[in-house]
């Protein structure tokens, strides 16, 4: 991949952290182009049979990755997630794992309508930091950070950080 003079980001994390809020914001500041996977996948014909007990379609993630490769190559995506560990490495400059306060995450869920095991399995996704992790054991350690995202203060702190981390990416990649 040529070199890009603009970063690629991923924005991953549990399913309520404030992602696509995130996501929507940033590109909305940056012009960026948001890549909403969920989004893509049901546009592109990228689910397969659908999944009772989370009552959501498998992703086939091959088929997605085809479709992006070209559209990663020159940079300036943000790439909005919940799962990050099948995309290639070489992708991305920054990943930015969005974290939220368990209590936050429940009535966030919930009142999106999550019940039973799909949202238990989310609370224990964020309390285990399963995302965390499978950032961190998939991309370089340098490239990956953790971000709090529990109130509007955070929320736009959030954004300042990632906007003032692109314009250093920018500095230094010239």
């Amino acid at each position: 991949m040529a070199k890009r003079v603009v970063p690629n980001i991923l924005i991953t994390g549990t399913p309520g952290v404030g992602k696509s809020t995130i996501s929507r914001l940033l590109a909305d500041r940056t012009k960026f182009t948001w890549r909403e996977v969920s989004k893509m996948a049901e546009e592109y014909n990228c689910l397969d049979e659908y999944d009772p007990e989370y009552q959501c379609p498998f992703l086939n993630e091959d088929k997605l990755l085809d479709i992006m490769e070209g559209m990663m190559a020159k940079g300036g995506n943000i790439v909005d997630y919940h799962g990050c560990d099948f995309f290639p490495e070489r992708w991305f400059d920054g990943v930015f794992v969005i974290r939220t306060n368990n209590t936050v995450l429940y009535d966030r869920l919930t009142a999106r309508g999550y019940t039973g095991k799909k949202l238990e399995d989310n609370i224990q996704c964020e309390i285990f930091e399963t995302l965390l992790e499978e950032a961190q054991s998939s991309y370089k350690e340098e490239i990956v950070t953790a971000l709090q995202n529990d109130s509007q203060e955070q929320l736009q702190s959030n954004i300042e950080t990632i906007v003032e981390w692109i314009e250093r990416w920018k500095e230094e990649s010239i």
